[in-house]
């Protein structure tokens, strides 16, 4: 009874100041006074009076009859800009936002909406306008749950108002409010953006009341029959993701009002792209119609927050490619909700179906990719991080978008983040598309080897940390076996490439940041060599990464000099072991020997000769093996002449190519003077396989040759001349055995003196070799050639040689020069 008798008391005062205020305005019109004057005596009224409650009604409601007396030219704007701070202030800040016990608020959307009616615009155009529009909304949306309100009606002395019938007023005031705005500013260019942070409010009273303020909204343009063009929603794919979203909220009445409020969007929708379409527009819109009328049926509003998938469905077809952009990028938002799983439910399916039902039409795909990457780091559900990652898959898997999206994903600091690892490693992709995805990677990585530049480029090193995450995620591995042959061969020339770089020396994009620690820590080749690392390890090539452990063949990999004898071990030990993988690089090789720049030619080089030894290198035509052999003999790089011979020799091993590589013994014997051991060796091996086709000429040169590095310092290069010059002695005739005496003859000291060489091997071969050319000369040494003890502790016994090479029987006459050697 008190709290009624109170409100009558104010009411009635409310009334007198009102009728003051009308009467002054009503004397103000006969007098014709100016506008400006009448401003100016509002303001005074109104600023001078005491600031109660009472007042602010007093003149609210006097601002409300002043609307209708005033027409809106530039002097009222100027007026409401004047006194715009001052409205904010008393008004809305004054205000409790934690209680609602006066119709303060009520009454300031009254006067908002009677100013719109009049086009006399306080809350749309400028800042200081919008920040007033944004107050007001947090006035009203921050106030506490209904059940609060009454809580605190019963527990504050002096209210003179029930709080739940005067919050139901002060809403419904509100939301006619935003009605009329929305007839002034159809494109819901602020509305949209003001309301959106309440619609996805964590609290549910919060969240309820901006979607029943966003659908009553919708209602009002759906009804509005002056819809013409130019009318353009600046965020109409965001709104139709976040109204999406609400439908399905665990709250009950969230869900019904964004089903209502998506339905009246969708009528909206469909008139604004028929008016604004083009004709093949308007056609489509006609086509989808039939799609769309069981959901234009205002009794099958319960259709859409049961099934927030098939809103996707029906406004894919509408939305525009940015629209559809902003659609996603919302919806993403909804991901990061923790508190409603079944929000981050809703969200995945949207996405989903969207990108399944749109999958030809989007245009941004990088952007969608970069809001992914951007939320990945705040979604912490490990449920809603798969689903974000599934839409990459989606889009990855699109031929159309595959590369757009690797190349948004390779310009990302390395080592990427663990959010990005995660992503690359978790790729959910259909089977028949692993393939395509995995080849398009590659290339990216092969495009890099082409050419020789002078820094590396950053998605070399960029896909090359890629390939690694997926196969430590081990999604791909099908395409991973399939494609084996390319992506060892791609990994090893990057090795190659890596070797000696740091971070520093790659071409580092403008619009990048790589930290001091990543610069410092991390190399180009660490990220090969872990690629291929875990390339045989996904691949079961188990057998191959433990003989590269134990024979440190990584560390020859990774050392300039030594890294074709790494590329040779693995392919030898893979020969071994998976010849069938073996034989598929054999074959993918053929024609990469020619591609590339050096490094690149060099690495598939040294695998492709090591592979000569496979039974199956006999169907390759010689124009593939013997000639681009012999291009490489004349290869003014020692490396491609090592492999030259080398390949030569692994041919002439399993006996291919004799008569072909018979004819390039003369530039074989010139490679015998090369300072570079490795061609001194290989020359040597291959003139061992090819003596048994020299005619006596050629042997003698031979033997010549060899002789002339019986004293090379180079323990290896001595003890291979010494072996094959015995193995030479055995190939010589019965009827050139008089010519080749000569030369035997003088072999004899030389092989003598070494065969007391410090080295042990190169000891005994002299003395094997000294036993040969003795034999072939019919001499029978005397037994202390053979004592191993130093001659120093033995004289007799150098005495008894050297009696024997002066005046042996054997030897008279034909040593003519040992006077000198005794």
């Amino acid at each position: 009874m008190r709290r009624s008798l109170l409100a009558a008391e104010i009411t009635s005062g409310c009334l007198r100041h009102q009728s003051l205020f009308t009467s002054s305005l009503h004397c103000v019109r006969l007098l014709s006074i100016p506008l400006q004057a009448t401003f100016k005596f509002s303001g005074r009224w109104f600023l001078h009076l005491p600031k109660g409650v009472l007042e602010k009604l007093v003149f609210l409601r006097s601002l409300s009859t002043l609307s209708h007396a005033i027409p809106y030219d530039e002097t009222t704007e100027s007026f409401i800009h004047e006194n715009l701070s001052q409205i904010q202030n008393i008004l809305v800040q004054q205000e409790p936002l934690h209680s609602l016990f006066s119709p303060v608020r009520q009454e300031l959307f009254i006067a908002i909406t009677d100013l719109s009616c009049q086009d006399i615009n306080l809350l749309l155009g400028s800042d200081d306008k919008s920040n007033l529009f944004s107050d007001l909304i947090k006035s009203i949306i921050t106030l506490p749950s209904i059940k609060t309100l009454s809580i605190l009606q019963t527990v504050m002395p002096n209210v003179q108002y029930d709080t739940e019938s005067l919050y139901r007023q002060t809403f419904q005031a509100f939301c006619e409010m935003l009605q009329c705005l929305v007839i002034q500013d159809p494109h819901l260019e602020n509305l949209d953006q003001i309301l959106e942070p309440w619609l996805q409010s964590t609290k549910d009273h919060e969240r309820e009341r901006a979607t029943t303020s966003m659908s009553q909204m919708l209602r009002c343009l759906s009804r509005h029959l002056n819809l013409q063009p130019p009318l353009y929603f600046q965020k109409l794919g965001s709104l139709v993701a976040l109204m999406a979203l609400l439908c399905g909220d665990p709250v009950e009445e969230v869900a019904q009002e964004a089903a209502e409020g998506i339905h009246y969007l969708l009528h909206i929708t469909l008139k604004l792209k028929g008016i604004t379409g083009d004709r093949k527009s308007r056609q489509n819109i006609k086509d989808i119609m039939k799609k769309c009328k069981e959901l234009l049926d205002i009794n099958n509003i319960k259709e859409f927050y049961s099934n927030p998938f098939k809103i996707a469905q029906v406004f894919e077809v509408l939305l525009s490619p940015n629209e559809l952009v902003q659609f996603i990028v919302t919806t993403l938002d909804g991901l990061k909700n923790l508190k409603h799983p079944c929000t981050q439910q809703s969200a995945g399916e949207l996405l989903v179906t969207l990108v399944k039902s749109a999958e030809t039409r989007f245009e941004k795909v990088p952007d969608i990719m970069r809001a992914i990457c951007d939320r990945l780091p705040i979604i912490s559900q490990p449920s809603a991080r798969q689903q974000a990652i599934n839409i990459v898959s989606l889009f990855i898997s699109r031929p159309k978008y595959t590369d757009a999206v690797l190349n948004h994903l390779l310009y990302y600091p390395i080592p990427f983040d663990r959010h990005l690892a995660e992503l690359w490693r978790t790729l959910d992709i259909d089977l028949p598309n692993t393939t395509w995805i995995l080849w398009r990677l590659l290339r990216k990585l092969q495009k890099c080897h082409n050419v020789d530049q002078e820094k590396m480029e950053y998605i070399a090193v960029a896909a090359t940390e890629a390939l690694y995450e997926i196969f430590v995620g081990n999604k791909l591995q099908a395409a991973m076996y399939r494609l084996f042959p390319q992506l060892l061969m791609a990994l090893l020339i990057q090795v190659h490439h890596s070797i000696g770089l740091t971070m520093s020396d790659i071409t580092i994009p403008d619009d990048m940041y790589l930290s001091n620690k990543d610069i410092s820590t991390s190399t180009p080749l660490s990220f090969a060599i872990q690629a291929t690392k875990t390339l045989l390890l996904r691949t079961a090539c188990w057998y191959e990464f433990n003989v590269m452990e134990k024979r440190k063949g990584w560390n020859l990999l990774e050392m300039e000099y030594f890294h074709l004898d790494g590329v040779s071990l693995l392919a030898n030990v893979l020969l071994e072991k998976h010849g069938m993988l073996a034989h598929k690089v054999l074959y993918l090789l053929i024609p990469l020997l020619n591609r590339g720049n050096e490094k690149h030619r060099l690495t598939s080089a040294a695998f492709f000769v090591e592979l000569f030894q496979s039974p199956l290198a006999r169907r390759i035509p010689k124009r593939y093996t013997i000639t681009r052999l012999e291009e490489w003999l004349y290869h003014e790089n020692h490396q491609f002449r090592v492999l030259s011979l080398k390949g030569m020799d692994s041919l002439l091993c399993h006996h291919q190519g004799k008569e072909a590589i018979k004819g390039m013994i003369p530039v074989i014997l010139s490679n015998l003077s090369e300072t570079d051991e490795k061609i001194v060796l290989f020359s040597i091996n291959v003139l061992r396989s090819l003596l048994d086709t020299m005619d006596f000429t050629t042997l003698k040169t031979t033997m010549q040759a060899l002789f002339s590095l019986f004293s090379d310092f180079r323990p290896n290069v001595h003890l291979f001349a010494v072996n094959v010059f015995g193995d030479s002695i055995k190939m010589v005739k019965h009827k050139n055995k008089q010519d080749i005496e000569g030369q035997i003859l003088e072999s004899l000291i030389p092989l003598l003196l070494h065969s007391q060489d410090e080295n042990e091997a190169v000891a005994e071969e002299s003395s094997r070799v000294l036993t040969i050319c003795c034999r072939f000369l019919k001499w029978k040494l005397p037994r202390q050639v053979y004592n191993k003890d130093p001659w120093h502790s033995n004289p007799s016994g150098i005495g008894v040689i050297c009696k024997f090479f002066v005046s042996g029987q054997e030897c008279r006459g034909k040593f003519f020069w040992c006077n000198d050697f005794s």
